[in-house]
């Protein structure tokens, strides 16, 4: 998927989800995922990686290769999302599994801190996939977080 230059935002409905998705994008690289309740009017609407997420979330098989994303978080976060990008579709992990992913020390109550922000405030979800992990906390929304989860049979 091409999207050298592609820069704004795209949203649409999706009735699987019962909400929006919507996708910002600077410089031609992810900036954030979100889900508001309704797409906000002056987003277009068509764009490859909306039709890739409304296929995954209809049941489409789809680990968003070839997507570029350009993380704003501090480097010790970035290092907890990329971890997290590592889980398979249809497999799940716990906080601390995934603070070792991230070669942090789950022991550590700093550490787990970290990952647990991480994951709260991670501007990508579904392309870094806070849905695989097991108790939180989440980006994403609740009702979104149980369909995704239902779609990988987690």
């Amino acid at each position: 998927m091409d999207t050298t230059g592609t820069s704004g935002v795209f949203a649409r409905e999706v009735d699987e989800i019962g909400r929006a998705v919507e996708v910002g994008f600077a410089g031609g690289r992810v900036i954030s995922v979100s889900f508001p309740t309704t797409a906000p009017a002056d987003a277009a609407a068509d764009h490859d990686l909306l039709d890739r997420i409304e296929a995954y979330l209809a049941g489409e098989r789809d680990a968003f290769d070839g997507v570029a994303t350009g993380l704003t978080v501090p480097t010790d976060r970035r290092e907890v999302l990329e971890a997290l990008e590592t889980i398979p579709y249809g497999e799940e992990v716990s906080v601390s599994r995934l603070t070792g992913l991230a070669a942090l020390d789950a022991d550590d109550p700093d550490d787990l801190e970290l990952v647990t922000d991480a994951l709260r405030e991670n501007p990508i979800p579904i392309l870094f996939p806070d849905h695989r992990v097991q108790g939180g906390p989440y980006a994403t929304p609740g009702e979104v977080r149980a369909e995704l989860r239902r779609v990988e049979g987690l």
